[in-house]
């Protein structure tokens, strides 16, 4: 306690001087990155009391939406803590769904479609700012909306920015087109709402252009490469594209709610833009692509284990494009809380007023809607699919997920203080005690004692000091990211705030500190 003390007296010196730093060793690298912890240790275990309300919430959905039948399963981590359905799979059969039945996912393809392009991407195959054009030839042929517009280019069509215009449903119909006819639409020019590059519109007709590149790249059938490249090594074996080749008894069969009864839509089969929508799976297998994309989080070192690098599912979750601000969004509770989102390369991305993000996608055709969702800061994800016409799941989706974390209590991941984070305030405790050899000690950055006088410093630091009174401990330190922190002196009367952050050079040394009253 008495070095404690020692150091919340001096520490008011702590920015207190006009001499030049000394430079020392450089240390440990700013590059050491230390992984996020876990927030919590909630488990299956800890979550089951909580899944007949997870199967009663969905059966209730279901009904009062006029829904045949809902699959779902919750993920955390590498593992499907639950699964459930309910309602029939086919109404005239009268079969039960399960986590087994085989539902068309529409646009939750959309992210299966991005990640083979970043594939490829990382595979030197293409760049991602390369024109379309330069792939697909016939898009020199589509036009432009301006003179001076930007070609469009496969970031573009990842980030729904192409200028296309919004094509639901248009889009959903055009499933079982050849190629042929998707090149004939270039070549007979294309309407534009906007000029690439400027606006977020979401574009069926862009993610076909995706799957046409990977055609053209890959030199077999989009479907082929995504089977191979993806599906397959995530083990997702019943995943399939036509739903002609599919079991009848498993496959779900697609309704439409119209005039107080359900009627049956007939089956679309796969074509040139089942890139955008026409990938078939079960809740089983697609639980696993959910797993993949929780395990891109926290980023580590460990050695890779997916179809693609784990920076590259991070790429995809990020939003790229801007997409809104609802300012007036609340909280399950009721309690106002504004939320943003964008879109990123085949998902959507959000993030509400108290720093939670969640990553999804949607999906609606005629006969199915689905919903899927990460909460990467709480390693937990759901799927959910439905058997009738656009009938989307997002809004139940959140509400279990947010009914589930509230709960059980579960937390965020929370950054981890780096090594040279840590210490860096380890040396600045020793150090101040004997202030008279801090300045020399090379723990602070050459423009430290430049941007304020040591006087300043000085008087500032020891009105802050006595304002607090006696000091009675210090907490520890709470890392913003791996070069920047904050941690409390507890006094007496009042608690005094630090704030710290490092350079960018090796040996991150500290340019910026900060102290003020806790009132």
């Amino acid at each position: 306690m008495k070095k404690l003390l020692l150091f919340a007296v001096t520490l008011l010196a702590f920015a207190c001087s006009d001499k030049k730093p000394v430079q020392v060793d450089a240390g440990p690298s700013a590059q050491m990155y230390v992984p996020a912890v876990s927030g919590d240790s909630v488990t299956r275990e800890q979550m089951a009391p909580y899944f007949p309300l997870v199967d009663e919430l969905f059966r209730k959905y279901a009904q009062e939406n006029h829904f045949p039948s809902v699959a779902y399963a919750i993920v955390r981590g590498n593992e499907v803590v639950y699964a459930g359905s309910t309602g029939q799979s086919n109404l005239e059969n009268k079969t039960p769904t399960s986590t087994k039945a085989l539902y068309r996912i529409a646009s939750m393809s959309k992210s299966f479609t991005a990640m083979s392009i970043l594939k490829l991407r990382d595979e030197g195959k293409l760049q991602l700012t390369d024109p379309v054009a330069k792939y697909i030839p016939e898009m020199n042929e589509a036009g432009l909306p301006t003179k001076d517009s930007a070609p469009i280019t496969i970031q573009n069509l990842l980030t729904m920015s192409a200028g296309f215009p919004e094509d639901n449903p248009w889009g959903d119909r055009q499933l079982a087109d050849t190629d042929e006819e998707l090149l004939k639409l270039l070549k007979g020019k294309i309407s534009f709402s906007n000029v690439p590059g400027v606006q977020f519109e979401y574009s069926n007709l862009g993610f076909a252009l995706l799957g046409k590149i990977i055609t053209n790249i890959s030199g077999m059938p989009y479907q082929r490469y995504i089977t191979e490249q993806i599906l397959k090594p995530l083990g997702m074996n019943t995943s399939l594209w036509e739903y002609a080749s599919a079991d009848p008894s498993v496959l779900a069969k697609g309704y439409r709610w119209e005039e107080e009864q359900w009627k049956e839509e007939p089956m679309l089969h796969d074509g040139s833009y089942g890139a955008m929508g026409g990938l078939i799976c079960t809740i089983e297998d697609f639980s696993k692509y959910v797993s993949l994309h929780l395990s891109a989080w926290p980023p580590r070192d460990d050695e890779e284990t997916g179809p693609v690098r784990r920076s590259s599912i991070r790429e995809m979750q990020q939003p790229w494009r801007f997409g809104a601000l609802s300012a007036t969004a609340k909280l399950r509770t009721g309690e106002s809380c504004p939320v943003t989102s964008g879109y990123g390369y085949g998902l959507g991305w959000r993030k509400d007023c108290k720093g939670v993000v969640r990553v999804s996608h949607g999906g609606g055709l005629p006969g199915f809607g689905s919903d899927w969702r990460i909460y990467p800061d709480y390693n937990i994800g759901i799927v959910s699919f439905s058997n009738r016409t656009y009938g989307g799941t997002g809004f139940i989706n959140s509400r279990v997920m947010d009914t589930l974390i509230h709960l059980t209590g579960m937390a965020p991941r929370a950054v981890a203080a780096s090594a040279i984070l840590q210490q860096r305030k380890e040396e600045i405790v020793k150090i101040l005690p004997g202030w008279s050899e801090g300045f020399n000690a090379g723990i602070f950055a050459e423009n430290f004692f430049d941007d304020q006088s040591a006087e300043l410093r000085r008087k500032a630091c020891q009105s802050l000091f006595e304002k607090a009174g006696k000091v009675l401990s210090i907490g520890e330190i709470k890392p913003e990211n791996q070069l920047r922190g904050s941690f409390v002196i507890h006094g007496e009367k009042k608690d005094i705030q630090v704030f710290f952050t490092l350079t960018p050079e090796a040996g991150a040394l500290v340019q910026e500190l900060d102290t003020w009253i806790n009132d």
